[in-house]
């Protein structure tokens, strides 16, 4: 044995392994005074390393797909009132960009339905997951048809309500008169007016407006309202 203080090793026991000796991975004593490992590793602490690793969405120096979803694409789609009042079914034929099985891009072709339901009204989204444009490495679009409703030439609508102005001669306001309609479902509809009809004056027929969507069986009013046409000149 050596004499003390001879210079040879001296061991003693610690927390560091056994007899206090804690061997160390070459690639982390590089790592720690270079920043990095001359190996292409990336050191996980003591004894460990690794090759890949996560960040940003990739995975060993690959990209992956970017799972965030583009913006929905929207279309209008342009309703009559009709439509609206009784429902309908529309069949759409679209034509979208798609990643094929080799990642090119290609157009695609395909007829999607749409039950137009009664009582829907203007701003009313259908919604059809994924079947917008796709773009490389991105999840597709949703593709989104937003009903809009054309003019009428004899009903304007007010929410769940249906209007109808009508003009009259001062004769059938103070005599009387019968308001023939025909409904947006095609119905003849005869209302005998026996009030005098004042300017401004409105007649509700309840029952006969919209359907409301929300609440089946269910419709709003008809609301008539009347223009009382008085003569220019008078004889006598």
């Amino acid at each position: 044995m050596p004499p003390p203080g001879s210079g040879g090793p001296s061991f003693a026991k610690g927390s560091g392994g056994q007899n206090g000796f804690n061997p160390r991975n070459a690639e982390d004593i590089f790592a720690e005074f270079f920043g990095s490992s001359p190996f292409g590793f990336r050191s996980f602490g003591p004894g460990r390393s690794g090759r890949f690793h996560s960040d940003g969405g990739k995975f060993g120096g690959f990209n992956s797909t970017d799972n965030r979803k583009p913006p929905p694409v929207e279309s209008k789609l342009p309703c009559n009132l009709e439509e609206l009042y009784t429902g309908s079914t529309r069949r759409m034929k679209i034509s979208r960009t798609v990643v094929n099985a080799l990642g090119r891009q290609v157009q695609e072709s395909e007829i999607l339905t749409i039950d137009v339901k009664p009582g829907w009204k203007k701003g009313t989204k259908i919604t059809f997951p994924d079947k917008g444009n796709e773009l490389p490495n991105q999840l597709p679009a949703d593709l989104v048809f937003i009903i809009d409703g054309k003019p009428h030439d004899l009903y304007k609508r007010d929410g769940n309500d249906l209007i109808v102005n009508q003009r009259v001669s001062l004769a059938e306001a103070l005599g009387g008169t019968t308001i023939n309609l025909v409904t947006l479902d095609g119905r003849n509809l005869s209302l005998p007016v026996t009030d005098i009809i004042n300017p401004c004056h409105e007649l509700v027929v309840a029952k006969e407006g919209m359907p409301i969507a929300k609440e089946p069986g269910n419709r709003g009013d008809l609301k008539i309202k009347f223009e009382v046409m008085f003569p220019k000149k008078l004889t006598l």
